[in-house]
């Protein structure tokens, strides 16, 4: 069981570094033993996989969180078109970052848990940067081949898709894979109370407006996710 601060991203002492990525790259230990034997089979089936991002702490969602609300960073639909900050209401904002990115405290990422993989290969001359959107995981992407046999084998080492399509929440990420079992725990931990505690005491811009309406946005975009049960019974994808 995690800590209430490695569970908010605000400790890292429940995540590792390992040979196999960058030092950067951190998950909890089991993760990492899964991640290992699934990285073993996709070269064994001739594919490429990488982790792109994995622990993610909680100063590093706040920054993000602020440059969106401020209007430092562009704000996208879920389809992925870019909305005019300055017609937005402050409602309006928090939902697009949300749609994207994680309120701080609430990031799966702070679990070590869920990593975003690819596929490095086609990356690996620098002439094309990975944006880790949909259109590289589709039908003609870099990394749809790989996208295909996760879709087939990421359960056989004890991850799943939470955000495989879109459901009113959180975008479709083709690239999001999450440890079921550590992160099922971790998500029954983050509590409305836990949530309400670590954003009033912190400098999250707009905070006032999202205490107000964070039972809803809990909903909405942390507890809504497309499960490990559903995924092994429903063979539609969004994206594949």
């Amino acid at each position: 069981m995690l800590t209430t601060d490695e569970l908010t991203g605000r400790a890292s002492s429940h995540v590792v570094s390992h040979p196999l990525c960058r030092s950067s790259v951190k998950l909890q230990s089991q993760a990492f033993a899964a991640y290992e034997a699934m990285h073993a089979a996709a070269t064994a089936a001739g594919l490429g996989l990488d982790i792109a991002s994995g622990f993610r702490d909680f100063e590093r969602q706040r920054v993000i969180w602020n440059r969106k609300f401020s209007g430092n960073a562009p704000l996208y639909t879920s389809a992925g078109a870019q909305l005019d900050f300055a017609s937005l209401a402050t409602g309006e904002i928090v939902e697009a970052i949300m749609t994207w990115s994680a309120l701080p405290g609430a990031s799966r990422h702070h679990w070590g848990t869920d990593l975003d993989v690819y596929d490095p290969r086609p990356f690996s001359s620098g002439q094309r940067k990975l944006e880790l959107v949909p259109e590289e995981y589709s039908e003609g992407g870099p990394c749809h081949e790989l996208a295909l046999w996760l879709q087939r084998h990421a359960g056989d080492f004890g991850f799943f898709f939470p955000y495989r399509r879109y459901r009113g929440g959180i975008a479709a990420e083709p690239w999001h894979l999450s440890y079921r079992a550590a992160a099922h725990q971790a998500h029954q931990q983050l509590t409305l109370d836990v949530l309400q505690h670590v954003i009033s005491n912190a400098d999250i811009t707009g905070k006032d407006y999202v205490l107000d309406c964070l039972a809803s946005l809990k909903e909405r975009y942390i507890d809504t996710i497309c499960s490990a049960t559903e995924e092994q019974e429903d063979s539609e994808w969004l994206f594949g």
